[in-house]
């Protein structure tokens, strides 16, 4: 079996604001996910309506209905048309809208070491599609003391992790109450959408960039690296891994 990478178009009240490659599964996730993260609106609130449609050539168009202002907002900005699988900053025209600084993240969870490693092991029984073909990434969000809450696998790491955040959007959950955990590496565009969400901890399978080290320590961030089941390497504020 392989895994399946298809067009997505966001569509933004009728006007096609990026396509992309991704796995044709939570596509609604993955579209209020990106809205969010990609600061298209500033608060989940601001997110009306999301409704994913398929083309009879297997392409899917995902609508999204948002606040009047933010729309607006959309119009004025310059973007591309298409992006590459998992691009994390697809379609930004200019530096300004591709290197967002987000706010100090909220003081959020503290962590164990014992949690962080179980959830490295508990979530490969959650990654279904990898299991079947071995080439998707998945994204988890663990509430300390109850585990693994939410899992989204995609072809493209941002995906996953958007689908994410969109399922918890979507549900109305508090982002701050749990933690972040991805099968990928962490670049800068992790640790951003992380940080824009009200995230404060993201744990990564393998290794962070030096700009997203840096993104996180200037966020108040705590970031893991080099997770496994036995080990980890903190790059930026420890004090929430509690055990290290």
């Amino acid at each position: 079996r392989v895994a399946e990478e298809v067009p997505v178009a966001l569509m933004y009240h009728g006007v096609s604001h990026v396509v992309m490659l991704a796995t044709p599964a939570d596509l609604e996730d993955l579209a209020a996910g990106f809205t969010l993260s990609e600061g298209i609106v500033a608060k989940p609130e601001e997110i009306h309506s999301v409704e994913a449609a398929e083309h009879e050539d297997g392409s899917f168009e995902v609508r999204i209905g948002i606040a009047s202002e933010r729309f607006s907002d959309l119009l004025r900005r310059e973007r591309n048309t298409t992006g590459r699988t998992g691009c994390g900053l697809c379609g930004a025209a200019t530096l300004e809208d591709a290197i967002r600084q987000p706010s100090t993240v909220p003081r959020g969870v503290e962590v164990s070491v014992e949690d962080l490693h179980a959830a490295l092991i508990d979530v490969r029984a959650h990654q279904h599609v990898n299991a079947a073909t071995g080439s998707v990434h998945a994204a988890a969000w663990i509430v300390p003391g109850k585990g693994i809450q939410l899992v989204r696998e995609d072809v493209g790491r941002h995906n996953a992790l958007d689908k994410v955040i969109g399922a918890l959007v979507r549900k109305q959950e508090d982002v701050s109450r749990g933690w972040f955990l991805i099968t990928s590496r962490a670049s800068y565009e992790m640790v951003q959408k992380t940080a824009l969400v009200g995230g404060s901890f993201l744990a990564a399978v393998s290794a962070p960039t030096a700009f997203a080290v840096r993104l996180a320590q200037d966020t108040g961030l705590t970031l893991v690296g080099f997770a496994r089941e036995h080990q980890h390497v903190i790059y930026a504020h420890p004090s929430r891994l509690i055990g290290s």
